[in-house]
């Protein structure tokens, strides 16, 4: 009987047997007879399996590490021009300014020539704390020299950033010496300001200017705005100029602010995400105040979240020149190895509906990157009649239209101002020119600059000096030829430029933009809003036309521009 059992399991035994050999010789044989490009063919994922392959076959040795690297953004960059990749070494600076904060030594700083010139060293930072002062040139970091070749931006800030805690030792020369002092610095948490000017432009109107979307710009535009009120403020200019965005979290805990309960902020939605709703909350402080919103062609993102739902809600006024148009979400994922992907997951839409997304062709970058220039070549910086609409017209909950498919359009538009603007100027200012001079002047009369601590005393001495004939000197001898005519027709743009910066090296981004303010067409436009009490979109009243049909009017917008007097793109922060 037991006998009977084993030989009715007996064929199954054996066909287990041949099914086994079969596959342990395929195996072997697709493993040592040189056909492994079956791999490839048959596998789920084969670029995995190519790297696989390259890494065991190709005929010299290769950095798969490295390939990888080179290899991730040509792919992530057939999907969307915000899809990026970011490697381990570039992940810290891409996050600082989102999280708010850096462990560093605390100084702003320039390289001019060949060396690193400290230009600002921030309040109660370590820097500040060991030393270091403002004017001072860093000519070797940890015993090693820091001049020429080796003194740049990355390198300077590879070097000055670290761990918290951690110590660098710095040789610095000072202005009057002529030996190297030297300072030990223990590296601590530096902040990085997202609002960097919040202040009173006259009796009734507080100012306030966020750089970017962070971790903790919400909770420094809630101080301001409380600083402000207690100063008197009834109405609020929020400047978006030039803010490329960030966390979305933060756009909308900011929009809260503003907004009565219940209303739609903006909403996202992607193939493998739901649809999500952001509402406000009906907490905010400043529901009722008149509000205007500012924005330019460099406005993104986050941006354009909050400046959307201020209009789409009818609650503020938007002012200046179209914003840049990017509509997607991305969501930073990481690698194990420190680098992560910024991937697009989700596209978000405004209160009224609208993706704002600028359109782009997968794979080609070009046009995307050249958006700007053509507004300018087309004339949208100038007139508002250039502006072309992509898409059908949305309408806001007052029954003004809008449009999505490229950015916001403002309520009121601002053209941009060209007076003065000469051949001479744009070269003087393309070339950094300016900025050099600028510095270069700070730092000659650093001590008798430093005895003014306010925005207005700094300016009346600087305008008694003459800085814009000492600048064509100072040009001419780098390089710039010296042209009488056209100086005198960009005489003023040429002192404020000078002067901005100037008041910048010595004081703070705040009295920069407060001087800056001083005659901006933009800030004056929002001004004549709140005098005239129309910081509140109205509702679209019908017009009646011949024979009795009806058509609703609403306001036309739109803008941008191409020359940013204020350039910071040269200061380092470490």
């Amino acid at each position: 009987m037991k006998q009977s059992k084993n030989n009715r399991y007996m064929p199954m035994l054996m066909a287990a047997c041949v099914m086994a050999g079969i596959l342990i010789g395929t195996f072997f044989t697709s493993r040592f007879s040189g056909n492994r490009l079956n791999i490839v063919n048959n596998g789920s994922n084969r670029l995995s399996n190519l790297l696989h392959i390259i890494d065991d076959q190709y005929v010299d040795k290769v950095d798969i590490d490295s390939l990888v690297e080179k290899a991730m953004p040509l792919i992530l960059a057939e999907l969307d021009p915000h899809s990026v990749y970011i490697s381990a070494r570039e992940v810290q600076m891409a996050t600082d300014d989102l999280k708010g904060s850096f462990f560093g030594v605390g100084i702003e700083f320039v390289i001019r020539g060949d060396t690193l010139h400290v230009q600002r060293v921030i309040p109660n930072g370590p820097a500040e704390k060991a030393g270091v002062i403002a004017g001072d040139k860093i000519v070797s970091i940890d015993g090693k020299p820091f001049v020429g070749k080796a003194a740049t931006n990355d390198e300077a800030m590879r070097r000055l950033k670290g761990q918290k805690d951690t110590k660098v030792r710095i040789g610095v020369v000072r202005y009057g010496d002529k030996k190297p002092k030297y300072f030990t610095i223990v590296r601590g948490e530096i902040p990085m300001k997202s609002v960097t000017a919040a202040y009173m432009i006259n009796d009734e109107t507080g100012y306030i200017k966020v750089r970017n979307f962070g971790e903790h710009t919400y909770d420094e535009m809630t101080i301001a705005l409380a600083k402000l009120s207690n100063e008197g403020m009834s109405n609020i200019i929020l400047d978006l100029r030039d803010n490329t965005g960030g966390l979305l979290k933060s756009a909308v805990l900011m929009a809260q602010e503003f907004l009565p309960a219940n209303r739609l902020i903006v909403y996202t939605e992607g193939r493998k995400s739901p649809r999500k709703d952001y509402k406000s909350d009906g907490r905010g402080a400043f529901q009722r105040m008149p509000l205007v919103v500012l924005i330019n062609e460099s406005s993104a993102s986050a941006s354009e979240i909050l400046a959307g739902a201020i209009q789409d809600n009818d609650r503020g006024t938007i002012i200046g020149r179209r914003s840049f148009g990017k509509g997607l979400v991305q969501e930073q994922i990481p690698f194990s190895d420190g680098s992560m992907i910024r991937l697009t997951v989700a596209r978000y839409y405004t209160p009224s509906g609208r993706c704002i997304q600028k359109p782009y062709s997968i794979g080609d970058d070009g046009d995307y990157e050249h958006d700007l220039i053509n507004r300018y070549e087309h004339g949208e910086f100038f007139s508002q009649d250039s502006i072309k609409h992509v898409g059908k017209p949305y309408k806001t909950s007052s029954g003004r239209l809008v449009y999505g498919g490229g950015g916001i359009t403002p309520d009121i538009f601002v053209p941009e101002d060209t007076l003065g603007i000469t051949s001479y100027y744009k070269e003087a200012a393309m070339s950094g020119l300016i900025l050099q001079f600028a510095f270069t002047y700070t730092d000659d009369n650093r001590l008798k600059l430093n005895n003014f601590k306010e925005m207005m005393q700094l300016s009346d001495y600087l305008q008694s000096q003459n800085l814009v004939n000492q600048f064509a000197n100072y040009a001419s001898n780098h390089g710039l030829q010296r042209r009488n005519l056209m100086i005198r027709k960009s005489h003023n743009l040429l002192n404020r430029y000078i002067n901005s910066r100037i008041i910048y090296n010595i004081l703070n981004e705040q009295a920069w933009t407060q001087y800056l303010n001083q005659d901006d067409p933009v800030i004056r436009k929002a001004l004549e809003v709140f005098e005239k009490g129309e910081a509140f979109p109205r509702k679209p009243v019908p017009k009646k036309k011949a024979g009795g049909k009806q058509k609703v009017a609403c306001a036309g917008s739109c803008g941008s521009r191409i020359f940013m007097n204020g350039n910071m793109n040269s200061i380092a922060m470490c």
